[in-house]
């Protein structure tokens, strides 16, 4: 028996009992679930936008329309207090974040300070600071200390608005959070058309009603200077007609207590319910101002004119207008939500449609399913029963991923299955890790307890080295990444923490049952992995050749890359993306392209996908900014609206494209150098050199791969580079950790020599992980669907590299660099076997 205490065994199986119970819902219907007790009933995993569909916007409040803001409500501010207290001033304007006056009489000067002192007043850093000159002159001075505070009070209010306008348009649950300083993300699934939330998120909608000014006309306004208090608006009208109309409201957003869409014949009108206080005084307006005519003022632009036949007292506006079904209930839902404080700039926008996202969620179970058939079927020809045993351990892991992905929330990816696929590859890593280390341990001891005790313990700090690699990257892309990126890091980080629970406890207790059960007498019966054993490799005697050809592939890749560069996607270059869909017939790309090139600037490129049905459409960066993509993508729908419908929408913008390029490039820095402290600290200073120039060896060339493909590089090859790393390290800390084992033993032996050993001992397990996690890539790439293909295919290339590199890169660098193996030797033997006496690769003990 393997010794595992009985209490440890009930809080192992504790787990895995608890981890089902939460999964439970997964498996079952929406019907089904609703019937469960709530906190049972939403353990239940969600799926991201783009498995569900649905659109994901990364909003920015204008900071400029916080300074305007700000700006009138302090001169306003400034001009009553003076008044309050009956001090003249002249010449109170103010221009940018500078506000300038001058009190008349130098005698008030003192009591003007007093009263606007409240203004001024503040810790260390007051919100506005106040400068005196001569002759009564006073300058005040907003700073970014109130400028910041007021723009997080404007992203706190606009949350609130944005949820309230959602909340009315019936589709899933938002989620809507604040990101930086000035950010907000909204993610609405299940939202069948974007443009329409778009349009309501991106309008302030500050309404007004309005009286026509009659002192003069509008042409004569706009010739010479309009009255004191009327500005000239124009109408939504195409030509747009002009109105002299009185700056003062009679009606305002404060006003309005309700609104409500009234549909009929297809079209539509608002009807608008007052406040009593407002209904009482708009009344009396309209009783004094029969006759006149009343414009409707939707963010300084007019939408509607009436002209005031009746005396209006029930308390209930209607507003007239040639509105559509869909834009009375928009402007409905505006009105009852309240404006936004200020503009809302959308910087990033990723919509899939739900019928897309449903096909992408059944690609991803069938990857997952054929994933582990194919594993399974592998582990169980080589390990027969003891693969049973890793297969039943492998579904535990992934139900305990499930469970606790349901448990914090954790939304479901595209890339997260590919996360999954990957947790598969590294759970029968560590499995196949300690079943060789078993394999190993009874041909020493010949006692099966023995054997498995000690396989076991050796085994799990291996494991544990070779995972906290993955958790490091993971962590890293984690912090770095966004939206479905950040799904599959999450995932990936939660699946190293089950995958040692599950590889070394609960593998452990199920060997320990079947041990009791069955009772034993070896392992090795039906074990078929030893027919690496015989293995003699000497790796290291081509060394000088494979470095020199890396060497040489590796330079060709950084002049490629530095003469012909990578395709940028949009998440570094910016632009946008548009899948469309014909709704009869083929998707026709060169009538597309030609469409498309009369109506926006700069260059658009229009591929055909593989059925034919459907096309994606690039556009390049376009000058002027986020709005100026946005622009682009509404003409885009304007143009091929009849013929096409829009699956997939994806705009980045300059800001969020040169963020992402920064942080992503810090993500790869910082997981080089971490991974650098790690195992400097827990190997020696050569190691470290080795593992570095391994995992720069994989990068470059996976860089390579994307130059001469031409794939396009987006933040989902980031997220490929960096789980390449985390799995080449895992690798490379395998057959680093042997070496450091023999080297505590074996003084005597030549380095190039021990190295050798130390490969070939872990040759099985190299080349048993190396093929089951290509083969549950290979499912993924075959059934994952085209949207993860490319994804896919760059694991693919690098988990072979990675391999190649632990063997061939990080090994012989141990060499060049003269690893001594004096600094192992505490506890070890002084004297080792010479050369000769190893035998099959092995060490002779």
């Amino acid at each position: 028996m393997l010794h595992v205490s009985w209490w440890k065994t009930t809080l192992i199986w504790f787990a895995v009992l608890l981890s089902v119970l939460l999964a439970i819902p997964n498996l079952l219907g929406e019907y089904t679930v609703s019937s469960l007790p709530s906190w049972w009933a939403h353990r239940k995993i969600g799926l991201g936008l783009d498995l569900r569909g649905g659109s994901h916007l990364l909003l920015k409040i204008e900071r400029d329309d916080v300074e305007k803001d700000r700006l009138e409500n302090l001169v306003s501010d400034i001009a009553t207090r003076l008044r309050t207290v009956n001090i003249a001033y002249s010449g109170l304007t103010g221009t940018g974040r500078k506000i300038e006056l001058r009190i008349n009489d130098t005698a008030q000067v003192q009591a003007a300070l007093t009263a606007l002192h409240p203004l001024t007043a503040g810790s260390d850093k007051p919100p506005v600071k106040l400068s005196q000159g001569a002759n009564g002159a006073m300058t005040f001075d907003i700073t970014d200390e109130d400028i910041n505070s007021h723009v997080s009070s404007a992203v706190v209010r606009s949350m609130k608005v944005i949820r309230d306008r959602i909340a009315q348009l019936g589709v899933g649950e938002p989620l809507i959070r604040r990101q930086g300083r000035d950010r907000i993300v909204v993610q609405v699934p299940d939202l069948a058309d974007p443009q329409r939330l778009k349009n309501l998120l991106g309008q302030p909608a500050e309404l007004s009603f309005r009286l026509v000014d009659q002192s003069m006309t509008v042409q004569a306004a706009m010739d010479g200077h309009p009255p004191a208090g009327s500005d000239v608006m124009f109408s939504e009208d195409d030509p747009p007609v002009g109105y002299l109309v009185q700056r003062q409201p009679i009606l305002s957003n404060v006003d309005f207590a309700d609104a409500e869409a009234v549909v009929n014949n297809g079209g539509g009108t608002v009807s608008v319910k007052l406040t009593a206080e407002a209904g009482h005084r708009f009344a009396q307006t309209t009783a004094s101002n029969l006759g006149r005519i009343v414009v409707v003022v939707l963010d300084d632009q007019i939408i509607s004119t009436a002209a005031l036949k009746t005396v209006i007292a029930t308390g209930e506006v209607d507003i007239p207008g040639d509105f559509t079904a869909q834009g009375s209930q928009d402007l409905a839902v505006m009105i009852k939500s309240g404006p936004l404080p200020a503009t809302l700039t959308p910087v990033e926008e990723r919509t899939i449609q739900p019928g897309l996202g449903n096909e992408a969620a059944r690609f991803g179970i069938i990857a997952c399913i054929a994933a582990a058939l194919f594993v399974t079927a592998l582990m169980i020809g080589f390990y027969r029963l003891l693969g049973v045993v890793a297969t039943i351990s492998l579904i535990i892991n992934i139900v305990m991923v499930v469970a606790i992905m349901g448990l914090f929330g954790i939304a479901l990816t595209l890339p997260g299955v590919a996360a999954i696929v990957l947790i598969i590859g590294i759970g029968l890593d560590a499995l196949v890790l300690i079943y060789e280390r078993v394999r190993e341990e009874e041909k020493k001891t010949h006692l099966l307890v023995d054997a498995l005790r000690h396989g076991f313990n050796r085994a799990a700090a291996t494991v544990a080295d070779a995972n906290l690699t993955v958790l490091i990257v993971a962590a890293i892309l984690f912090y770095a990444s966004s939206g479905s990126v950040r799904g599959f890091a999450a995932t990936l980080i939660i699946g190293v923490f089950t995958t040692f629970f599950t590889s070394c406890f609960v593998t452990r207790s199920l060997v320990d049952m079947w041990i009791s059960h069955r009772k034993p007498r070896t392992l090795l019966v039906g074990v078929r992995s030893g027919v690496f054993d015989n293995a003699n490799i000497r790796f290291m005697g081509i060394r000088r050749y494979t470095f020199t050809i890396s060497a040489a592939l590796s330079v060709a890749t950084l002049l490629a890359f530095a003469t012909v560069g990578m395709h940028l996607g949009i998440d570094f270059a910016g632009g946008s993306i548009i899948e469309v869909r014909a709704k009869q017939g083929v998707a026709d790309p060169a009538d597309i392209q030609s469409r498309l090139e009369n109506i926006i600037p700069g260059d658009v490129q229009v591929d055909r996908l593989t059925d034919r049905l459907g096309a994606v459409i690039r556009v390049h960066a376009q000058d002027g900014g986020e709005n100026a993509e946005q622009s682009a993508v509404t003409l885009v729908r304007e143009e091929l609206g009849k013929d096409y419908d829009f699956a997939r929408v994806e705009v980045v913008g300059p800001a969020v494209s040169g963020e992402i390029t920064t942080t992503a490039s810090f993500s790869v820095l910082a997981a080089l150098i971490a991974i650098l402290i790690y195992i400097w600290l827990r190997f020696e200073w050569q190691f470290a050199v080795g593992a570095i120039i391994a995992t720069l060896h994989d990068v470059i060339l996976t860089l390579g791969l994307f130059v001469l493909s031409g794939m396009e590089f987006n933040m989902t090859g980031i997220a490929a580079i960096l789980t390449i790393v985390g799995y080449s390290l895992n690798d490379t800390v395998v057959v680093y950790d042997r070496m450091r084992e023999n080297l505590k033993r074996y003084s005597q032996m030549p380095l190039p020599i021990l190295i050798d050993a130390s490969i070939n001992q872990t040759l099985s397990r190299t080349i048993l992980t190396s093929a089951t996690t290509l083969l549950a890539l290979l499912a993924l790439y075959i059934f994952g669907g085209q949207v993860i293909r490319s994804f896919t295919f760059v694991l693919l290339f690098g988990v072979a590299v990675g391999t190649f590199s632990s063997i061939y890169i990080a090994a012989p660098v141990l060499i060049l660099f003269k690893l001594r193996p004096d600094k192992f030797q505490a506890g070890g033997e002084s004297n080792g076997p010479a050369a000769g006496d190893i035998q099959s690769g092995k060490p002779a003990v």
